[in-house]
């Protein structure tokens, strides 16, 4: 297995030898952006979305003077340094370093582009969409711009950490009226009969980029698609619920809470939309 790479403003060294200045304001304020791509056969894929919402990213923080395509070629330097086939690439962007440590955007900072790439091993999350996950319930204490993806995860790590102690797979992010937002790091999606069900993209949700996948791939295979809200007090009535992201994929959820969603087994929908997920992927290795 290859040994993980990084590229700190181009210049590549062994990741656990990466190093980034003390000042940085992406270290002292979370005052950046980040992106993570799955890599298959060598190659990143959706590759354009990441970069899109990437941009989008950057331009809501105002951190400009960055060229994406740079960014990009240095990510397939280092995946073919590897040689990575199976990985994930990692990009961060900050605003930079300054003289000072001031709360407001200091004109010297020059930003700052942090990436690595590290092989990937999905054995045991191909286990577990067989079977289905069991997950929890937490409070949705994020800030209103989770449309953004920024490396402020301070109230996602809580809510993964209190998913791990509670030997849960993930963590169901709640409002005080019950609504179920988004996951601690996933997308979310139910199914009532047979139609297939996502929360309607707003401020306070990541526009997944699976999820947009998942989405366009129901519309081809006439999967019936709604968008709407799910409750906490809603999982009662609904067949099937999964997860979505990166390295998830489709990945069914056969308990919340310790309550059993539909019969406790992954769903047909599920089933259906991971095999044709996985073929997309298929396909997009042979390309």
């Amino acid at each position: 297995m290859p040994a993980a790479l990084a590229s700190v403003q181009g210049i590549v060294v062994p990741l656990a030898e990466a190093k980034v200045p003390a000042l940085d304001r992406g270290f002292l304020f979370g005052d950046a952006v980040y992106e993570v791509l799955r890599v298959y056969g060598g190659k990143s894929f959706l590759e354009k979305d990441h970069f899109d919402r990437l941009e989008r990213s950057l331009a809501s923080i105002r951190i400009r003077g960055v060229d994406l395509e740079r960014i990009r070629r240095r990510s397939h330097e280092l995946i073919a340094a590897g040689p990575f086939r199976e990985a994930t690439v990692y990009i961060q962007i900050t605003r930079g370093a300054a003289a000072n440590r001031t709360h407001h955007f200091p004109s010297d900072a020059t930003p700052l582009e942090f990436l690595f790439v590290e092989e990937y091993d999905d054995t045991s999350k191909a286990d577990r969409r067989k079977q289905g996950v069991r997950v929890i319930t937490q409070p949705d204490i994020r800030w209103g711009r989770c449309d953004i993806k920024s490396v402020n995860l301070l109230a996602n790590c809580l809510a993964y950490q209190a998913a791990v102690e509670a030997g849960a797979a993930e963590a169901l992010l709640l409002l005080p009226d019950g609504t179920i937002t988004e996951a601690s790091h996933s997308s979310f999606f139910w199914v009532i009969g047979d139609t297939v069900y996502s929360t309607p993209l707003a401020d306070n949700i990541l526009p997944g980029i699976t999820r947009k996948l998942l989405v366009e791939l129901a519309h081809k295979a006439k999967v019936p698609f709604g968008e709407g809200h799910l409750k906490q007090s809603d999982l009662t009535r609904i067949d099937e619920l999964f997860l979505s992201g990166t390295t998830s994929e489709v990945l069914p959820v056969v308990q919340v809470d310790g309550q059993t969603i539909g019969s406790g087994k992954p769903g047909p929908q599920s089933r259906k939309l991971l095999a044709i997920y996985q073929e997309e992927v298929r396909r997009f290795r042979d390309a």
